[in-house]
């Protein structure tokens, strides 16, 4: 056993649970809400950015990138460092790093000391990430787990649509910095009650540290993210975007061979031989593919073509989070997928989704009724697939893995997401160029060029197209993945279920 101020676990779940263990739940999901919430408040507060500090267009690129490039960086080596030195540990030092990041951002005097705040928050954000479902895998019951991570899940949700509208709250009422200075009470009530209430865990083997691994991890994930990011600004053949693919090209070989070549391995390669593994694999990808690029054009849409400002635009996306936080808080979600089983779930969840998506893409130029109606589907089979896939990876890896079970699951949603904002976005940017009357690379800036209103409904028009057509490919993406994991996921059950029968 190993502890401090409270009783350890042992690496699998008990068959109890702890007995605090749904308040454990709602202090990590507040950690796991703050770190959410910044990777989407920074957006609303680019305008008093630009005119306080004086902030370049790069310089606001930076600022939001350098959060989400270290964080997706170091989430694999975050949950194996939380496996090998304890998940409690962790998880303080995270709620620390990111209080210290916050402070340090809520104080910034330069563009420089900004970013270089929030990459620090990063790795803040990169230990609470991984640690928060961990921990939450080894606390609950193997039956209440998929309650237990739909309720993460919907703290997810609730963060991506809650950013923009605290943040537009926020600047509303006082100057840009209390968006960060907002995370240190939250940051200080997390690591009194992660003190007082969070049991420690860790690999009972106390396998080595793969600081090899955990170098060439964090170098070739940040290349592969950083190269995802800057695409669609310098193009996709630049040397710039060619040589960052390159060095993660090579990096990440290099450590996949590092990997299977060494007894305690940060990443088990071996966890890919597993068919449920696999499918949930390819199934988080392509979801993130889809929604992330998908939401990320609808904010364009409903500001750009509909007219809505920021804080507006925020709150007419709420509906996605709203339905997927009831379903999940209720437990409705965790009842289907009882039901229904794995496979069934994630199938059906993704085809929601996906119809949700073509309604968006085919109804939207009519209005807010059509996304509604889209919204509301997305949110619905979120609520199903979601904690579904997350669970499906979660239980193909041993509990004193748990830490790189969550880096995983964190770094194929950041890697999906990433992708799926540059796919879809190259997507939408070529199918607009090509219908827009006037020579220009974006809506505002074609808008400016356009002479007459019948040049700037054009305009208007070729972007929504160009939208349509983007969201399409988002739902193919989501369909697929559906596809694919309940596939994978079916012939993996059935694999046991023949194994068990053997026996």
């Amino acid at each position: 056993m190993y502890g401090m101020s409270t009783p350890a676990l042992s690496t699998a779940p008990s068959t109890q649970g702890h007995p605090q263990r749904w308040l454990i739940l709602g202090v990590i999901c507040l950690a796991q809400l703050t770190v959410l919430l910044d990777n989407t408040v920074l957006n609303v507060a680019i305008p008093s950015l630009t005119e306080e500090l004086g902030a370049a267009t790069s310089d606001i690129q930076w600022m939001i990138n350098a959060y989400s490039l270290v964080q997706s960086g170091l989430l694999l080596t975050a949950g194996s460092a939380a496996d090998r030195y304890g998940r409690k540990k962790m998880l303080i030092a995270g709620l620390v790093l990111f209080g210290i990041g916050s402070l340090a951002a809520g104080l910034a005097q330069s563009t420089g000391q900004l970013i270089a705040a929030r990459a620090g928050m990063g790795v803040g954000g990169a230990l609470l990430l991984t640690t928060t479902l961990a921990v939450a895998m080894q606390i609950f019951t193997s039956e209440e787990q998929p309650k237990a991570i739909g309720i993460w899940a919907a703290v997810n949700a609730l963060g991506f649509a809650a950013g923009p509208l605290l943040g537009g709250f926020m600047l509303g009422h006082f100057w840009w910095g209390a968006i960060f200075l907002i995370n240190l009470p939250v940051a200080a009530l997390g690591v009194v009650a992660v003190i007082a209430l969070v049991p420690e865990s860790k690999n009972p083997q106390g396998d080595r540290p793969d600081l090899l691994g955990a170098l060439l991890s964090t170098i070739g994930m940040t290349a592969l993210v950083y190269a995802i990011i800057s695409g669609p600004e310098h193009g996709w053949t630049s040397g710039r975007v060619l040589a960052t693919a390159a060095v993660a090209a090579v990096v990440l070989t290099a450590f996949a061979y590092w990997e299977s070549r060494i007894p305690h391995p940060m990443l088990d390669l071996h966890f890919f031989r597993d068919r449920r593994f696999t499918g949930a694999v390819a199934g988080a990808v392509l979801i993130t593919f889809g929604m992330g690029g998908a939401l990320f054009l609808l904010t364009q849409h409903l500001q750009f073509v509909l007219g809505y400002d920021a804080l507006e635009a925020g709150l007419r996306i709420a509906p996605l989070a709203l339905v997927v936080v009831v379903l999940n808080f209720s437990g409705l979600s965790a009842q289907w997928t009882a039901k229904l089983g794995t496979p069934v779930s994630i199938a059906l969840g993704m085809v929601l989704m996906s119809g949700g998506l073509v309604s968006i893409a085919t109804m939207a130029t009519g209005g807010y009724a059509g996304t509604l109606l889209g919204l509301v589907l997305i949110g619905v089979g979120c609520a199903i697939a979601n904690p579904a896939m997350a669970h499906a990876i979660m239980s193909a890896i041993p509990p004193a893995k748990a830490g790189a079970g969550a880096g995983i699951n964190g770094t194929l949603a950041e890697f999906g997401t990433g992708l799926g904002v540059a796919v879809l976005g190259a997507v939408l940017n070529s199918r607009f160029t090509a219908l827009i009357p006037v020579a220009a690379a974006s809506l505002p800036a074609a808008l400016a060029g356009a002479d007459t209103a019948a040049e700037r409904a054009e305009v208007v028009s070729a972007f929504s197209s160009g939208l349509e057509t983007s969201l399409l490919v988002g739902a193919v993406a989501v369909l697929l993945g559906g596809m694919v994991a309940a596939g994978l996921l079916r012939r993996a059950e059935q694999g046991e279920r023949e194994l068990v029968g053997a026996a």
